[in-house]
């Protein structure tokens, strides 16, 4: 005999499955959306299509080092304004090591081993590195380091969230 409250066969399992449900929402990826590393990517993204201007700091227009200014600043880490300066703060770490909100580094002027331009990694797998940066010709956007030109003008990588 079944007792009052489950008579329907299909009760007791509805009510399993809204149990496992209402117990999962607390995943990971919430987490994640409360973290340091999160905020400063999605502060980073609210930045896409913003052109960029050499010195600019605004959505009107920006370069690559106010783009990890504007998102280090939204978690009350203020960085230095340029990417050079910004490069000697955090840890250096290797490449395979990197992980979403990290900073990458990279030589894009004529000198071959200064720091001339920064993005701020997004995805790290495996396969390939995604970052956003402030692309002279795109704007705010997002690349793969395993582009040949990103591949060949990286530096070095910096950890500063832990």
């Amino acid at each position: 005999m079944r007792p009052k409250n489950f008579s329907h066969p299909f009760s007791f399992l509805f009510l399993v499955l809204l149990a496992l449900i209402s117990f999962s929402c607390k995943s990971k990826k919430k987490l994640a959306e409360e973290s340091p590393a999160f905020t400063v990517i999605q502060t980073a993204k609210s930045y896409r299509g913003t052109p960029y201007k050499f010195g600019g700091t605004t959505r009107a227009g920006m370069d690559c080092s106010a783009l990890v200014f504007h998102a280090y600043y939204s978690v009350g880490i203020n960085l230095p304004r340029m990417s050079a300066d910004q490069s000697k703060v955090g840890q250096k770490i290797k490449i395979q090591e990197v992980q979403p909100g990290d900073l990458l580094f990279f030589a894009t002027g004529r000198r071959k081993n200064q720091v001339s331009h920064s993005g701020i990694v997004t995805e790290a797998g495996k396969e390939d590195v995604r970052f956003i940066h402030a692309s002279t010709s795109l704007g705010v956007t997002e690349d793969y380091l395993s582009n040949s030109y990103w591949k060949k003008a990286f530096l070095f990588a910096t950890r500063i969230l832990e």
